[in-house]
């Protein structure tokens, strides 16, 4: 069995603290949200985002799960600049029910997972700069937007997430955070996934960064099969590229497993 490789990586959406009740976070996390304030992007701002757009596609174009790369277009995500979330959500809410909310940075963890539950999802209101594209110290709306959004697209990924924040929510308020953060991270930010034979990128994290989507595909690095008990068992780096890459069946296969896992069975899960 995989088990820890860093005890000490913080959790991937925030600080966790002692959370409310579910009632009260529908009201809380609210409080996290702030303007996009689009029109205060510059152009080179603007420009960041279609060096990072044009330097990725092409490389994604044959290595990515096919849904996603069908959800750039429809989401209009292939017009230059960075994305107007009042826009992008005009056709996202048409596809899925899901909408993008603005948030200044990382939300802990309770918020981000009552978010989810109510099919929001959080987008950083600020982009890297242009001398830093391979380095980030927290998401910036690149990552949000562009890794995560087209497969928001997919209904069978909208309903996962959707799950996923209601299980998210339950499962912070009841000390097993973790448990659903890894599984989270395995499978939405860094996991792999087979489509016509092949294996593919999944995970937003890989997605959107240049430099890990080709190590996840390219590198000589363990890539065991992804199972809710091995990947609820195995930590992971928030600090530098993954040790290894959980391979999942297909999409459908590991939404549909994530989509039907309640409480008790995420505690079963918990090494």
């Amino acid at each position: 069995m995989f088990r820890e490789f860093d005890e000490k990586a913080p959790p991937p959406f925030g600080s966790a603290e002692r959370s409310p009740s579910p009632s009260k976070l529908r009201e809380d996390w609210q409080d996290y949200l702030v303007p996009q304030d689009w029109h205060y992007f510059t152009a080179e701002e603007h420009g960041v985002w279609d060096t990072l757009f044009a330097r990725q596609v092409p490389y994604l174009g044959t290595r990515i799960v096919t849904p996603f790369l069908e959800g750039i277009p429809k989401l209009g995500l292939d017009q230059p600049g960075i994305p107007e979330l009042g826009r992008l959500n005009e056709r996202l809410e048409r596809l899925t029910g899901w909408r993008c909310v603005s948030v200044p940075g990382l939300v802990p963890d309770d918020a981000f997972f009552a978010m989810l539950a109510e099919r929001c999802f959080p987008i950083g209101n600020f982009i890297r700069s242009a001398d830093s594209l391979d380095y980030l110290e927290e998401p910036d709306c690149f990552h949000d937007i562009f890794g995560h959004v087209p497969l928001l697209a997919h209904e069978p990924v909208a309903r996962l997430m959707q799950a996923m924040g209601r299980l998210g929510v339950a499962a912070v308020a009841d000390g097993f955070g973790d448990t659903i953060s890894r599984l989270y991270w395995h499978t939405v930010e860094f996991g792999l996934a087979r489509e016509g034979g092949e294996v593919k990128i999944l995970g937003a994290g890989l997605a959107s960064s240049f430099g890990e989507a080709h190590f996840a595909i390219e590198a000589d690095v363990p890539r065991p099969r992804f199972t809710l008990k091995e990947a609820a068992a195995t930590a992971y780096r928030s600090d530098t590229f993954q040790p290894l890459y959980f391979v999942s069946d297909s999409l459908e296969v590991s939404a549909a497993e994530l989509e039907s896992l309640d409480l008790s069975g995420l505690k079963r899960l918990a090494p």
